[in-house]
């Protein structure tokens, strides 16, 4: 059956039984996903000699005979699916399967996932999954404990040992002591988020670029006194960028994007805590509160739009917002109208210090691929196991998704790297190629591969001079704050914790953003505030969440 008649078949049983059936999962973009990595020339001279310890250690893969292996695609339209992409031959080539494809577009991917998985007809491999979006397939059986077949997966198994990445994956397993969905891998932490400030204008007022949140105080009233009229703090993302940023650097504090279910882990005493009533949580706080109070930080930051944020950047009504490197060259291009091409400098820089230390919050993995629970009657499963080893975690893998065929779309350098074709273009890379390496090759797709995921020299070759040192920075001068444990609630425990959690949090966070406007007093609210906290419930979800913990921390080990 072709890929497009199998698209046309797949779309129509969506839409036959979609009504009423399923909720939506959130869905998440390819870039959303986009991290980077650190500059290391030792490294990518080693491109090469890694890929010859991958064929050392017997660990390609090559049918024996031809295969073919059901998948399903999440279609991008920034790279729309195309039947006939060298991708698809080249895997076949070098592997002697080929993939069959349900192709689903990327808005719908996710409800139409739980359909398909619901309904029995799901491809055997599904990638494009964000943990914990696949705890809601476990009940049914559906999905089938890959944790069980890792020893089939010599690639994947070497990663996990080399890199260290143990501890987080155990975060991916379930009460059973088993984990349901095949991570993408990470050798290093690959952030993408920090702050863009205006270099230029710190330079002509000998403003240094801070390097801690005191620092920052510091440059922002500076700032404050040389432009009066100005917020020089004035941040988009609603500002969950900047105190998911911020917060851990105050020490048992977390807050934006990673706000959580509100518990802590007290690594020190082994032991769960609920964070926003924490005197750390408090000083965070006290923080942010003092530069909306004295003029430095907008106080719309938390509600403007991205525009809104923009537009003040570009105009000099603020100096500092959050940022990412997509978002920050989307920046670059409107200053180059608004202030002109060579007349400013705009620099991301990595998250300051706190009084806790220099730390950052990540993960070294990313979304990754369940397998269907069907797959493993299939006569050619355990070779299905060892096609996903090779093609998203072996290193040859890995180049062949992301930079295509040697000699055909790429190069290699003097240096062990890669090399874009002239007539080739993708990301930063030959700006004036004529194809694009992922729209008509199907190469670079997030599909395969982590934009900036896998071995450090493999990851670093995507990334802009810029990139890399960005990444390199956090890697040298911050530390990475270890995982917690997960808590391992059954269904019905669970259930009981988000009833608790999900009014209390948003408490938590309603009350963060009047603690730090002025709406609510740090001196005299507080501690009201507190005692909310508790008749919400959480003295009960840090009971629940320490008691699930010690009875079944044992399994994670």
């Amino acid at each position: 059956m072709s890929r497009r008649l199998k698209t046309t078949m797949a779309l129509a049983l969506v839409i036959i039984m979609a009504i009423g059936l399923f909720a939506g999962c959130s869905n998440k973009t390819e870039t959303g996903s986009k991290e980077e990595q650190t500059t290391n020339e030792s490294a990518q001279g080693s491109a090469e000699q890694q890929a010859s310890q991958t064929a050392d250690d017997n660990k390609s893969f090559h049918s024996d005979k031809p295969l073919t292996f059901t998948m399903l695609y999440n279609d991008n339209p920034g790279y729309p699916y195309k039947e006939d992409w060298l991708l698809w031959q080249a895997i076949t080539d070098k592997t002697n399967v080929t993939l069959d494809v349900t192709v689903v577009p990327m808005s719908d991917y996710a409800q139409k996932r739980s359909l398909l998985i619901s309904t029995g007809e799901a491809p055997y491999i599904i990638p494009k999954t964000y943990h914990p979006d696949e705890v809601q397939f476990i009940p049914s059986g559906a999905i089938l404990p890959i944790s069980d077949y890792i020893d089939k997966m010599p690639n994947f198994s070497r990663q996990v040992k080399e890199w260290g990445l143990e501890e987080e994956l155990n975060t991916y397993k379930q009460k059973d002591g088993k984990f349901y969905l095949l991570p993408g891998l990470h050798e290093i932490l690959t952030p993408d988020y920090g702050l863009a400030i205006r270099t230029d204008i710190l330079k002509q007022n000998n403003i240094p670029v801070p390097n801690t949140w005191d620092e920052m105080y510091s440059a922002l009233k500076k700032l404050k006194e040389l432009y009066p009229d100005s917020y020089p703090l004035s941040d988009r993302y609603q500002g969950n960028c900047l105190l998911n940023l911020a917060a851990p650097t105050f020490g048992k504090a977390a807050a934006g994007w990673g706000a959580g279910d509100g518990m802590y882990y007290d690594r020190d005493n082994d032991k769960f805590i609920f964070y926003p009533t924490t005197d750390d949580y408090k000083n965070f706080l006290a923080y942010f509160n003092k530069l909306v109070k004295e003029g430095l930080m907008d106080p719309e930051s938390f509600t403007q739009s991205d525009d809104q944020a923009i537009q003040k950047f570009v105009t000099n009504k603020s100096f500092v917002m959050c940022t990412n490197s997509q978002h920050l060259l989307g920046l670059r291009e409107t200053m180059d109208t608004t202030v002109g091409s060579g007349k400013y400098e705009v620099k991301k820089i990595i998250p300051p210090a706190g009084p806790a230390g220099a730390v950052v919050t990540g993960s070294r993995l990313e979304n990754g691929i369940m397998i269907s629970s069907k797959a493993k009657d299939d006569p050619n499963f355990e070779q299905l196991l060892k096609f996903i080893d090779w093609l998203w975690y072996s290193d040859e893998g890995q180049i062949l998704c992301k930079w295509g065929v040697e000699g055909t779309t790429y190069k290699r350098t003097s240096d062990g790297g890669f090399e874009l074709m002239p007539d080739i273009t993708f990301l930063w890379m030959n700006p004036n190629g004529k194809k694009d390496l992922r729209k008509d090759f199907g190469f670079g797709n997030g599909n395969f591969i982590l934009m900036y995921g896998g071995p450090k020299y493999l990851a670093e070759s995507y990334m802009s001079p810029e990139d890399k040192e960005f990444v390199n920075e956090v890697n040298s001068k911050r530390t990475l704050l270890p995982v917690a444990p997960p808590i391992l609630y059954d269904e019905d425990q669970r259930e009981q914790a988000n009833m608790i959690d999900t009014p209390l949090m948003d408490y938590v966070k309603s009350m963060t953003l009047k603690f730090i406007l002025g709406d609510a007093s740090l001196d005299t609210d507080w501690d009201k505030y507190v005692q909310d906290c508790k008749q919400k419930g959480s003295d009960r979800l840090v009971q629940l969440a320490n008691e699930v913990y010690q009875n079944t921390k044992d399994i994670i080990k």
